[in-house]
């Protein structure tokens, strides 16, 4: 019996990601325009986060249209059909739907009905989550190609008063299609969470709390410190778990593209890996922002659109974030 969504692809020993696509929100906020609610100043903001300025949506750019535009770019680049596409993968917390995902709408947006779709709750490590489950479907033979996306428009759950992550924050989607490879393209994840720290990054409130009237529209908050302790301390030892799993050292990288939190974060853990100078570190944060499941796809596609890495070089990616979460595998550049 045959099914219009069954899947018979030949199992396949190695993937790669084929290309990658990238949208960023259409405003440009700058530190001056978000210091004063939070009474602080663009000197404070530099120093604390590196951030000169982020970018933000407009009220009519969505989160899905960032999500199609990045989505055609990535599919543009991998030369394949969008019919082709054997899943796709949605990493986002800032969907507007609690159901249905917003994978199913992007899928039919960008024409690859009837592809399985279903969206990832990993926030900044979302992409990397997306990108080991890739990973896992195109070498099992469950799908050829599939298409992760990272996106979000934080911009919607923003308290401009929190001094704690809301200025930080940036809009913008990533995209990246993975398909089969004769050679090894992404290692193996290292990957888990520690719900212990649940709540240290999360919503003020509960979509209950707000349907009972006993909370206002909730927003992102963060308890930095611990956050930053465990970001910088546990992270390290991640990113060295992948290195060992890729079975390549810090010299061999091209780069190091991390969630871009914070570009204190940013600087410790390059610091911790103890990289060498050939090794270029992504901080796309100064100009885009903290971006969650985006931020890791965004900051690769400016390190190759700029030429500051080339195709065919090794990266170490990472992200990690609410949940709290996190993912690490080392890939070859697209």
């Amino acid at each position: 019996m045959s099914h219009p969504t069954l899947n018979q692809y030949t199992a396949v020993k190695f993937s790669r990601i084929y290309g990658l696509g990238a949208a960023r929100g259409d405003l440009v906020v700058t530190n001056d325009d978000v210091a004063g609610p939070i009474d602080s100043s663009d000197e404070w903001i530099r120093q604390r986060t590196g951030i000169i300025e982020r970018r933000r949506a407009s009220r009519d750019l969505s989160l899905m249209d960032m999500a199609v535009d990045a989505s055609n770019q990535a599919i543009s680049a991998a030369g394949i059909d969008p019919s082709e596409i054997g899943a796709v993968l949605f990493s986002t917390i800032t969907h507007p739907h609690q159901t249905p995902s917003a994978a199913a709408l992007l899928a039919d947006k960008i024409g690859a009905n009837p592809a399985p779709a279903f969206d990832i709750s990993a926030a900044c490590a979302g992409y990397c989550y997306g990108i080991a489950q890739a990973d896992a479907l195109v070498r099992s033979g469950m799908a050829k190609y599939v298409l992760v996306v990272g996106g979000e428009k934080l911009s919607d759950f923003i308290d401009p008063t929190d001094r704690t992550i809301s200025f930080l924050l940036g809009d913008g989607a990533g995209a990246a299609i993975v398909g089969p490879s004769d050679t090894p393209g992404i290692s193996p994840t290292v990957w888990g969470s520690d719900g212990s720290h649940w709540d240290a990054v999360g919503m003020s409130a509960s979509l209950l709390e707000l349907r009972d009237g006993t909370t206002e529209w909730p927003t992102l908050r963060q308890e930095g410190q611990t956050v930053f302790r465990w970001a910088v301390w546990e992270m390290a030892k991640v990113a060295k778990q992948a290195l060992e799993a890729a079975g390549v050292q810090a010299s061999d990288l091209a780069a190091l593209v991390t969630h871009q939190a914070n570009m204190r974060i940013i600087d410790e853990l390059a610091k911790q890996l103890k990289l060498p100078d050939t090794v270029v570190v992504a901080r796309d944060i100064v100009h885009t922002g903290n971006t969650s499941a985006a931020s890791v796809p965004l900051a690769m596609h400016a390190l190759l659109k700029s030429g500051e890495v080339k195709s065919g070089g090794l990266a170490l990616q990472i992200g990690f974030g609410a949940g709290l979460a996190f993912g690490a595998q080392v890939v070859v550049m697209p």
